[in-house]
């Protein structure tokens, strides 16, 4: 039963997810002195539990435990109950997510985790039912133990949570191997992918499958660079079955977070902003090298996904849309047979139930989700199935409504806006570079405080939170990738101002790496750099990608000296596990293989547009491109020296490319460029 009482400190809160629990019975603080300040004065133990709005699991146990009277009274006679939003404060989920899975072999989240009123943990765990089950410890009988040791048996508490800290810290400041960046690093991980990949389903590895996009990036460039047939192949695969199967929603659109099975039918719902915007960045390169129109329209309508559910009228983009609606899993997005054919009528609606393979035994719970696994059809455009789905996608969205979090991240826009530049460079539509810039304009104007710093998180017209290192990242990246799509020198200069001060915010000068969270951020129990590329790339190995791009299109020394530092660094923190490090392989790759460096003079504007074209129509991943005209001509001197000693030939349009540190005699003609960038 949910308590009546009034809300507790939550209620003034922006986060979704802290929102959902102002109303529990139990007397949570956000993270803040006041909490920590309680709990001192109270001699109290702390209990924090990390998650975030459109996590299922969370929802179970807030409606298990948190909205439960019994477990409320408990918690705060004898505990400072604390929710952190693990979106809004990444840099304490990464520190407390690390114990966690020290201590049990396993993270996840609800993260639970109870600590010292100094911030220090000695107890932790993911999710725990209010009472024992499915070999589960109950979260009651775990709070009554832990007050009887706090009242008994403080020292030993104190003396483990000591303990704690201590393999904490040896292990974020351990000394990692000397590594030199070497082609090997790119050929363990293509072996590891080739040893986990499944031939029948596509994917890596079995159930739950993670459709990680960085990881098929990568293979198209080990495909580009070593002709290697297999790579291209496990791409393909995976983008098939992943647009077949029901992780892709075939009604609005849109990918959800992952597969609970090995042939992606049946998905955990809740759709992602980063994973829509990482998958559009996948499919559309899958575009690039194979020409496949599948993967074009796959990617377009993930777009119109994106812009449908996820787009705010001022330009952002919000954070997600739950899995749950009226308390079920997955309920929004399953159909019965006879339901379709009441809303589409007999014909139709049997012809809409066998192109989708929905029966009355259903797939999901006696229900159906969508999907193309028995279309031997399903790469042809059918006009057809498109209306009917536009009529089931009206019936769907009045049947019932799902949870948005909408509050707005700069790191998972900075992907979007990297999406976003891929599409218009590829597809060419100026809507979606339209978007792209109203989306930079957004962060630029509501994320940067009165000092120049960026922050985190936007949301009812309070921005917060200093950025952490995945926001500098992945929006320098999002910059880098507009800027190849238009050639606007703007955004260029935004992403070189960009990185630079995330050098200063968060590179550890003695032992290389950036930091998670800036030196100007508040001091936690331990400062991380997290290196893992899982779900969502680490800030660490986009920052590597960012420098060899910026060096490679500046020609800045400077930047290329502290990019060999940089993927020296990775290198020697992850041999071995290459295969967890796939935005990492992407950077190394484009440090390691033949680069080409393209610099153009443009006379008139009709060349540019030309340009333009082919540089859509040829995959080009080691590429950069400069292109000086009269427009820009004072502001790119100023801003790349080098270009200053560049100068039209035949008083025409001149191409000069570069390939592998050698330079090639310059053209005036577009086809020539065509011929050398096919060649080289």
């Amino acid at each position: 039963m949910i308590s009546t009482i009034e809300a507790n400190n939550l209620i003034n809160e922006k986060s979704p997810y802290l929102l959902q629990h102002a109303e529990n019975p139990i007397n949570w603080y956000a993270w803040s002195d006041e909490a920590f300040n309680k709990a001192k004065e109270e001699d109290k133990p702390i209990f924090l539990s990390i998650g975030y709005s459109t996590c299922h699991w969370c929802h179970v146990m807030a409606h298990e435990s948190f909205e439960d009277e019994e477990v409320a009274e408990i918690m705060n006679d004898n505990f400072v109950a604390i929710k952190v939003d693990r979106e809004e404060r990444p840099d304490v989920d990464s520190v407390y997510m690390t114990v966690c899975q020290a201590l049990t072999g396993h993270g996840g989240w609800p993260l639970t985790i109870i600590m010292t009123p100094d911030q220090k943990p000695f107890f932790a765990g993911t999710y725990f039912p209010k009472e024992p089950k499915y070999n589960i410890p109950g979260l009651k009988d775990i709070l009554n133990s832990i007050i009887k040791q706090w009242n008994e048996n403080r020292s030993k508490i104190i003396l483990s949570s000591e303990g704690i800290i201590s393999d904490l810290n040896k292990y974020l400041e351990g000394e990692f191997n000397k590594v030199e960046l070497a082609p090997k690093i790119l050929r363990n991980g293509y072996n590891q992918l080739l040893h986990i990949f499944d031939e029948k389903y596509g994917g890596f590895g079995s159930a739950p499958k993670f459709p990680t996009p960085h990881l098929l990036m990568f293979l198209l460039r080990y495909n580009q660079e070593h002709k290697e047939s297999k790579a291209l192949e496990m791409v393909e695969k995976t983008l098939d079955s992943m647009y077949r199967g029901g992780i892709f929603d075939h009604i609005g659109f849109g990918f959800s977070r992952y597969s609970t099975d090995n042939k992606w039918l049946v998905p955990h719902f809740e759709k992602m902003l980063y994973d829509n915007a990482l998958l559009i960045i996948a499919y559309l390169e899958g575009y690039e090298v194979t020409r496949n129109e599948l993967y074009k329209d796959v990617a377009i309508k993930a777009l119109e996904y994106v812009f449908r559910e996820l787009r705010s009228e001022d330009g952002g983009f919000y954070c997600a849309e739950d899995a749950d609606s009226e308390g079920e899993e997955g309920k929004y997005y399953v159909f019965r047979p006879s339901e379709i054919i009441k809303v589409l009528g007999e014909e139709d609606g049997k012809y809409f139930n066998r192109y989708f393979n929905m029966t009355p035994k259903g797939n999901f719970e006696g229900k159906n989700i969508p999907n193309l696994l028995e279309n031997s059809e399903y790469y042809i455009l059918n006009n057809r199935i498109k209306d009917l789905s536009e009529e089931i996608l009206l019936y769907r969205s009045n049947r019932m409504e799902l949870h948005k979090d909408d509050k707005i991240l700069t790191s998972w826009n900075g992907l979007m806006i990297a999406a976003l530049g891929k599409a218009y460079k590829v597809i060419e539509d100026i809507r979606y570079f339209e978007y792209a810039k109203k989306a930079v304009n957004f962060i630029f104007d509501n994320l940067i405080d009165e000092n120049k710093r960026l922050l985190a998180r936007y949301r009812d017209e309070e921005s917060r939170h200093k950025a952490y290192l995945g926001d500098y990242a992945f929006l320098c990246y999002g910059l880098i990738e507009l800027y190849e799509s238009c050639y606007d020198i703007t955004f260029l200069k935004k992403a070189i101002d960009l990185n630079n001060d995330m050098i200063n915010l968060f590179w550890d000068n003695e032992k290389h790496g950036f930091f998670l969270y800036g030196e100007d951020g508040e001091k936690l129990i331990a400062r991380p750099k997290e290196l893992y590329d899982g779900a969502m790339p680490s800030g660490n190995s986009v920052a590597a990608y960012n420098l060899i791009k910026l060096s490679r299109i500046t020609g800045d020394s400077t930047l290329e000296e502290m990019a060999e530092k940089q993927l020296n660094f990775i290198s020697g923190s992850v041999f071995g596990e290459e295969v967890n490090h796939s935005f990492f392989l992407m950077a190394a790759s484009f440090a390691l293989n033949h680069g080409k460096e393209l610099v153009c003079l443009i006379k008139d504007k009709s060349d540019e547009e030309k340009l333009k074209d082919l540089i859509s129509e040829i995959p080009t991943f080691n590429l950069t491109t400069i292109i000086k005209c009269s427009d820009n001509k004072d502001e790119i001197e100023k801003l790349i020296p080098f270009i200053k000693d560049y100068d039209f030939i035949n008083d025409k349009s001149t191409y000069y490319l570069c390939e592998g540190k050698s330079c090639l005699a310059p053209v005036n003609d577009i086809d020539e460029l065509r011929k050398l960038l096919e060649k080289y």
